[in-house]
């Protein structure tokens, strides 16, 4: 049979769609595969791991097959527990897949210690900004005859009076004097060693 013949015989086109058949049969079956490895349309909603400790948080990634890698230890917050967690990546809610890696992040033990800056002879909305600056806070404003309004005198925490570098706490709320603008002159007496006018010839 000649080739043109046997290209327009019906053995040929037999054979062609044979051929499509198995290569519709083979896509099919891998894509089917692909599917089924990769778990293609099935995912896991992220739990919510806020102020659980990691064991907690262990036990409940692991009932629905996703892991955890701590990144780090953030400064202490009061509104969470002590060495729980305060953030995570993925948030809680959003779909991943199975075995994802959740990043969290966990409270600190306790607060750490700063260096109180040097707020003497600043004015008083200066010092605000640079207390909470380095995580500490405004405590008690009390007033001093001084001549510059609002000028810090003094810092003090729990009437102990502080300097510039002193450690404490962060989040300590510290206790300023201010100057009250008031100009204050004493009445004092004449030294005795000042010249008696009254008695020069």
């Amino acid at each position: 049979m000649s080739l043109r013949k046997y290209l327009t015989s019906r053995v040929f086109f037999a054979q062609i769609l044979a051929a499509m058949a198995i290569i519709a049969a083979i896509s099919f079956l891998f894509f089917h595969w692909i599917t089924f490895t990769t778990h293609h349309g099935e995912e896991i909603t992220v739990p919510d791991l806020s102020k659980l400790s990691v064991e907690q948080a262990e036990e409940k990634l692991d009932a629905v097959d996703l892991n955890y890698v701590i990144l780090d230890t953030v400064d202490f917050r009061s509104e969470f527990p002590k060495l729980t967690i305060v953030e995570q990546e993925p948030k809680a809610g959003s779909k991943v897949k199975e075995g994802r890696k959740i990043y969290i992040k966990i409270n600190a033990s306790k607060y750490t210690m700063v260096s109180l800056p040097d707020l003497v002879e600043k004015t008083y909305r200066q010092a605000v900004p640079t207390l909470e600056a380095v995580g500490l806070q405004e405590g008690t404003i009390s007033y001093r005859p001084y001549l510059g309004k609002d000028m810090v005198l003094e810092m003090r925490m729990n009437g102990k009076k502080l300097k510039a570098g002193d450690k404490v706490l962060k989040s300590s709320k510290i206790d300023l004097v201010l100057g009250d603008g008031k100009v204050v002159f004493d009445e004092t007496t004449v030294d005795s060693t000042a010249v008696d006018t009254t008695k020069i010839p």
